[in-house]
């Protein structure tokens, strides 16, 4: 039981892990992605959605947050979101300039948002690797879209995929069985013992969103969980090294 509660938790870098204050790093901005790498995180995880073919790193369905501009941003056209920017100044990256920066430096986690992103998401990664040399374990996908998960499975096979769940199941970890997935991506606020046991029984790994207190931390590593999604990276590396 000790090697549980020592255990030190994967630290995936939420939205690439934003900075607040007078220099902001924006979620899912390049300069974010940037300083999470340079803390040595496991993870960078980001969000896209598919726009005219194009995968844009960006969290939410509608601008004016995160980013600039107005509208549900899969109903405007990609010349209008390319004119729009992040607080600090970025526009909105691609999955392109993402897997540039990220390279073999940590494992990238592709959260799918918007709808019928997987041909996209294919496209751009078999480029990539076959221009960069790359590989396929660098990559994980997640989704709340379980339909668009299984099309993954069956275009994308090599790529691992993270089932995510906002509450407890009836039946726990059983969707991600016929998904073949490798992680199980639950909520904090939905976790007890028995859904994490029913996950490990199942040979996933736990992976918890979006954890960013020390007592939440302590809390996931006394349950055994693998790896936590958090918006302090910087802080969570310092609680590993305790």
């Amino acid at each position: 039981m000790m090697s549980n509660v020592t255990k030190p938790l994967l630290c995936i870098a939420h939205r690439g892990g934003p900075q607040m204050g007078p220099a902001p790093l924006p979620e899912n901005s390049l300069a974010a992605i940037a300083r999470a790498l340079a803390l040595g995180v496991y993870a960078v995880e980001i969000d896209v959605f598919q726009i005219e073919g194009e995968l844009l790193v960006t969290h939410d369905r509608r601008l004016g947050r995160v980013v600039s501009g107005q509208g549900i941003i899969t109903e405007q056209p990609l010349l209008y979101l390319r004119e729009q920017c992040l607080d600090n100044g970025e526009p909105i990256p691609t999955l392109q300039q993402v897997l540039q920066l990220v390279g073999d430096k940590a494992l990238l986690n592709i959260e799918i948002k918007g709808q019928n992103s997987v041909p996209a998401l294919k496209k751009i990664l078999q480029e990539y690797i076959q221009n960069y040399q790359g590989s396929y374990e660098q990559y994980t996908v997640s989704s709340f879209d379980h339909q668009q998960l299984y099309q993954c499975l069956q275009e994308l096979p090599h790529v691992k995929r993270g089932v995510l769940i906002e509450g407890i199941p009836l039946d726990y970890a059983a969707c991600c069985e016929p998904l073949k997935a490798y992680s199980f991506n639950t909520h904090l606020s939905f976790i007890t013992p028995d859904l994490i046991q029913d996950a490990k029984n199942r040979g996933l790994k736990n992976w918890v969103y979006t954890v960013n207190h020390e007592d939440d931390w302590r809390y996931m590593q006394s349950l055994g969980v693998d790896a936590v999604f958090t918006d302090k990276p910087d802080k969570l590396i310092v609680f590993n090294q305790q």
